[in-house]
């Protein structure tokens, strides 16, 4: 490129030439303050400018800084450097984007920053070092200079490339750029706005800690490096997203994890081709591991950090996003996802006895309706001693037409709470209770015991620890309701083994998701059913292929 506009014979020939940056571009107006063919020459360059805006179609940041100046590496020049980033960013019309020009011993210096995200004090400590500068330090190598004796900060790294600096900018670094220096410094000078940690509503104890993850990545990490001092526990970041370029930490201990789970994982992320993922951690998944339609979840979320470390303990991976509350644990199975953190925290005996408890809401949540409607169906295969059970006045609507009703009632419920304001959450639910279904009931479009039975079993979707669990065990309710309300009983038989199949068939991560019901181990099965005392567990779950198995020492 020239000291002022130009365009090659090449260039003439895609219509809107090889632009170089200078001065004359903004006004018009030459030295002598004289318009004349300056300033038919600056709309000629002012009106190539907008064509080669209209035709970029950029994928990545590196590809924009190549397409405006035929190079990714930084100029010498900063006015380059300046209206490069004014194509690729939007500096001068985006409020948060600043280029802040400053002369440190005579040197022309400028800082390049999103003003959302740098910490000012720690800036402002840094050109207050910048000020003592001397024109006789700045003889020899200025980037030497500035980073090893102006520069008080630790955190301070240098990079010949501008797509590198603009990345690291929009993650909230500073960059430093020197008139005359192909070389810019990046420093870490990031402060994210974030929200306290606080005790997730999806995973709350009675007893045991309160702090959980927020959508700032470093806070997440420091969570678990707290509980985990251990110096094999290893976090490595990926990019992920051509125009988000999300930060993606996989966490796991170094001696226990399977290293081929590490590397299969690490690879599927790296080819991972997509615009961005901006709803972080749901989508990452989507698009490395659940690429189908079934409904079973193939990941345990969560946002508990003790939760996260006991996992890691056992030899699984833990993957972070930035901007995600939730983390995912895999490989997992389907009785993980039926585990809670209260049922560690009480003894063993208590412990196991919720596990119970919840296992019963759980499989309340799928088998109970369908039962029902199948003996209310077929009273002949009923017990004598049951004969109480089914409806003893008829309704307006067939049954399973009420089951539905009241599923997608529930379900509009569940939403509405959600998006209700909370001061007005109770009138909603008193609403839902008492103008719904008793006048329901009492106008006869409802049976009593269907408005029962369906209580019973959302309770036990509520008590799912898995929220997407419960979602799934929902949809398989509805098959099945169905399947009985057609076939009777070949439906429910046929619907209960298909059901087992599918999940027989699923592989969380390589691994299976039935495990140990399905390869059968008698050992682990008996640590699902019971929760174990903690000095009893000596050793790690086999399924998820870790390479120290012993939790305790045989001495």
């Amino acid at each position: 490129m020239t000291d002022r506009y130009s365009e090659t014979d090449s260039s003439r020939q895609n219509g809107y030439g090889t632009i170089e940056f200078t001065p004359e571009f903004d006004t018009g107006v030459n030295e002598d303050g004289n318009h004349g063919r300056q300033g038919g020459r600056s709309k000629q360059i002012k009106e190539a400018l907008q064509r080669k805006k209209d035709s970029e179609a950029s994928d990545s940041i590196k590809e924009s800084v190549i397409y405006w100046q035929n190079s990714d590496n930084i100029s010498k020049k900063l006015n380059t450097t300046k209206k490069t980033l004014e194509q690729v960013v939007g500096l001068g019309d985006s409020f948060d984007i600043d280029f802040r020009d400053m002369t440190f011993a005579g040197k022309r210096v400028s800082f390049f920053i999103v003003t959302a995200f740098y910490k000012d004090n720690i800036l402002l400590e840094i050109v207050k070092r910048l000020t003592y500068l001397t024109p006789e330090s700045m003889t020899g190598d200025a980037v030497k200079a500035f980073m090893e004796e102006f520069i008080p900060h630790l955190q301070v790294e240098k990079t010949d490339k501008l797509s590198v600096c603009i990345n690291k900018a929009l993650t909230g670094m500073s960059v430093l750029f020197i008139e005359g220096e192909d070389t810019a410094l990046l420093m870490d000078t990031r402060s994210y706005p974030a929200r306290s940690p606080e005790e997730p509503s999806l995973e709350r104890v009675v007893r045991g800690a309160r702090d959980g993850f927020t959508e700032t990545l470093l806070t997440n990490v420091s969570l678990v490096r707290r509980r985990l001092r251990d110096p094999g526990l290893k976090f490595e970041v990926m990019k992920v997203g051509r125009r988000t370029d999300t930060d993606v930490a996989i966490a796991y201990i170094d001696d226990i994890v399977d290293k081929v789970q590490i590397e299969e994982l690490k690879e599927k992320i790296s080819s991972i081709d997509i615009e961005g993922i901006p709803l972080a951690d749901k989508q990452l998944e989507e698009a490395i591991l659940h690429k189908g339609w079934n409904p079973y979840p193939l990941v345990r979320y969560s946002e508990r950090p003790d939760t996260v470390a006991s996992h890691l303990l056992e030899g699984r991976i833990v993957l972070f996003v930035d901007t995600s509350p939730s983390v995912m644990i895999l490989p997992t199975t389907f009785f993980d996802l039926c585990q809670h953190a209260e049922e560690n925290r009480q003894t063993a005996f208590m412990g196991t006895y919720l596990r119970w408890i919840r296992f019963f809401g759980i499989i309340a949540s799928l088998f109970l309706l369908p039962i029902w409607l199948l003996v209310v169906i077929h009273p002949e295969i009923k017990p004598a001693a049951l004969s109480f059970i089914g409806p003893q006045d008829q309704a307006k609507i067939p049954l399973i037409a009420q089951f539905l009703i009241v599923e997608f009632g529930v379900d509009l419920m569940r939403m509405a709470a959600v998006h209700t304001p909370t001061p007005l959450a109770s009138a909603m639910g008193l609403i839902a209770a008492i103008m719904v279904g008793d006048i329901a009931v009492k106008t006869g479009l409802f049976v009593n015991e269907v408005v029962l039975y369906m209580a019973v079993a959302t309770i036990g979707m509520f008590a799912t620890p898995s929220y997407e669990l419960g979602l799934a065990n929902r949809l398989v309710r509805l098959v099945l309701l169905a399947a009985v309300a057609i076939f009777g009983i070949p439906g429910f038989v046929v619907g209960v083994t298909a059901f087992i199949v599918l999940l027989t068939l699923r592989r969380s991560f390589n691994s299976s998701y039935l495990w140990p019901f399905i390869p059968f181990n008698a050992k682990a099965m008996a640590a699902v059913i019971l929760r174990m005392p903690v000095m009893y567990a000596k050793s790690r779950p086999s399924f998820n292929k870790p390479r120290d198995r012993s939790r305790i020492s045989s001495e």
